[in-house]
């Protein structure tokens, strides 16, 4: 066993952090682009008149931030060095998202929209993984250049973590098919070219195999953005779609016809490992934070560090933090060596109680501070509001533990989650 950080990836993260103080920190200062990190950040971000969107001010800041890292060789660390990136694996990434979010609020990451210099390239990704010849012809220098985006339309508003129950539906029409249904949290649809469809096309409610994703164009004739969804942290780009009579032609279909799931747990299981890492190191930038207040604030004469009860509730955190992250560590390595569903139950360990340990420290961060953490003026609050969101999407705590049961009492199969042929 070899705990040490892995020594190419530790010189990548120095080598960030002196890019994110070289040219980042004096972006943030310059032309009051602090607004949209201090107490100001909700209001400066979310555009009330335009529906609750982001400013596009705010949009184009986080452009040009990863335009930079693009330029300096970060941005493509997870993708293969043929599309300009590093090869980077599972455990690099786990390990570079918990760094960025350790660092707290700024340019270089802002989890509230998954902005962060070292991008996941989800639909980059996918697109390589299982777009038609075709459709990566179309897609994929767009995707690379950031030119180009597509929605991700899975959820309904009548199911959420029954999604195989979805009511969405595609019938064959000559060369082509017709989908009629909704769609709902679309994440960024608002500059999406495209929206990735599930729908039923074969078998019964509940049924892991019989659904297709389509790349459906947002101008389709019969596709309407009904409302964006104010969320507990503004601003919001999570749309309701409706879609009604919807032609697409054949080569629309993502991935194998009835496979679609397949993309979905794709997708799931690694950003839930992804995004269980950034939570813990928000988590331990609340413990940390809390525990230098600790020892320069002194009511009654004396540092709150000497008082017990501010230092347990900060140890059971920290102790939960080292432990979470030497699960992580394990969970992303067996993903790089055995596979992407070689260990899906700790996928979901690791995921549902880093979101729950986040939201638990930056609670804690507020108490701690007192008066000044409940404020907009300290970050606990925009942390808390976000992550509480994390407890909820891509698979809910009580899904995630579901899933662990599963596992664990031989219910589920390990290397093949609903909707997965094992290969």
């Amino acid at each position: 066993m070899d705990f040490a950080i892995p020594a190419d990836i530790a010189a990548f993260l120095a080598e960030m952090d002196g890019f994110i103080e070289r040219e980042l920190k004096p972006l943030e200062q310059a032309d009051d682009n602090i607004r949209f990190f201090d107490h100001r950040r909700e209001d400066a971000r979310t555009d009330w008149d335009r529906g609750g969107l982001p400013t596009p001010e705010w949009e184009a800041l986080l452009a040009r931030a990863r335009g930079m890292a693009d330029a300096a060789g970060f941005y493509r660390y997870p993708l293969p060095k043929a599309m300009g990136g590093r090869d980077g694996s599972n455990l690099g990434m786990a390990i570079i998202r918990e760094h960025l979010a350790h660092l707290g609020l700024g340019l270089h990451c802002d989890l509230q929209n998954e902005h962060a210099i070292v991008s996941n390239h989800v639909g980059l990704l996918l697109m390589h993984e299982y777009g038609s010849a075709e459709q990566k012809e179309h897609f994929l220098e767009p995707l690379l250049r950031g030119e180009a985006f597509f929605a991700f339309g899975i959820t309904e508003p009548e199911h959420g973590s029954d999604a195989t129950h979805m009511e969405t539906v595609a019938v064959r029409d000559g060369e082509g098919w017709r989908i009629n249904g909704e769609k709902t949290w679309n994440t960024g649809i608002h500059t999406a070219s495209h929206d990735l469809i599930f729908a039923r096309t074969a078998g019964k409610a509940g049924d892991g195999l019989g659904i297709t994703a389509f790349l459906v164009p947002v101008a389709a004739q019969g596709f309407r953005i009904e409302e964006y969804l104010w969320t507990f942290n503004m601003p919001t780009d999570h749309a309701r779609v409706s879609l009604k009579d919807v032609f697409v032609p054949q080569s629309a279909i993502f991935g194998k016809e009835g496979q679609g799931l397949a993309v979905v747990q794709h997708f799931f299981n690694e950003n839930r490992i992804r995004q269980a890492a950034s939570s813990l190191g928000a988590a331990q930038y609340c413990i940390d934070e809390s525990v230098e207040y600790a020892k320069q604030r002194k009511p009654f004469g004396k540092p709150l560090a000497t008082n017990q009860a501010i230092q347990f509730p900060l140890v059971e955190l920290q102790t939960q933090c080292e432990m979470l992250r030497a699960l992580i560590h394990k969970t992303a390595w067996l993903m790089d060596t055995q596979g992407r569903f070689s260990a899906s139950d700790k996928v979901s360990m690791c995921n549902y109680w880093a979101n729950r340990l986040c939201c638990e420290a930056a609670d804690r961060a507020m108490q701690v501070h007192g008066g000044l953490g409940y404020s907009r003026h300290k970050p606990f609050e925009h942390i808390y509001r976000h992550h509480r969101r994390y407890r909820i999407t891509e698979g809910t705590e009580e899904i995630q533990m579901r899933r662990v049961a599963g596992y664990l009492f031989g219910m589920m199969k390990q290397r093949a989650p609903k909707g997965v042929v094992e290969e």
